[in-house]
């Protein structure tokens, strides 16, 4: 594996929240990405992969697109599905399919991770890994509303 792209251990992924990390495409900056363990396989005995354990998606609702789903301490998580805390949507952490909410039916965007050796690498074709946490933005704490006046 190619260890620019270790995300973290195997270990450090919660089972009740995500592990948020930064992505490129290479045409528009860094975007965000969380990692979220699954109902699949939980305890590693079931035969099943351990990447079949895990989940990773682009960390934005599909309601409102710059709503994010970690906002920077961990998504929240109810019976195996990702909160959006803005409007209430839940996503199953398995499928990333919207099960309840304004946009019930809509899938987040997946990214291909893989474990080797007890760590998870991003090995998705179209991103890269750039580093853990949040996007950096500056500190800005302007707000801004969803309604235009």
């Amino acid at each position: 594996m190619d260890a620019s792209q270790r995300i973290t251990a195997l270990e450090d992924v919660p089972t009740d929240s995500t592990v948020l990390f930064r992505v490129t495409d290479g045409s528009d900056g860094e975007r965000e990405a969380i990692l979220v363990a699954t109902e699949n396989g939980d305890d590693g005995t079931d035969g099943e992969p351990e990447e079949d354990r895990l989940a990773c998606w682009l960390n934005y609702c599909q309601h409102l697109t710059h709503i994010k789903i970690d906002k920077g301490s961990g998504a929240p998580m109810r019976n195996g599905e990702l909160v959006c805390a803005n409007h209430g949507a839940y996503f199953d952490a398995d499928s990333g399919v919207c099960t309840y909410g304004p946009c019930e039916g809509a899938y987040l965007t997946d990214l291909e991770v893989t474990v080797d050796d007890g760590d998870v690498y991003l090995t998705d074709d179209d991103y890269e890994y750039v580093g853990a946490g949040p996007v950096d933005d500056d500190d800005d704490l302007s707000s801004s509303s969803n309604v235009k006046i």
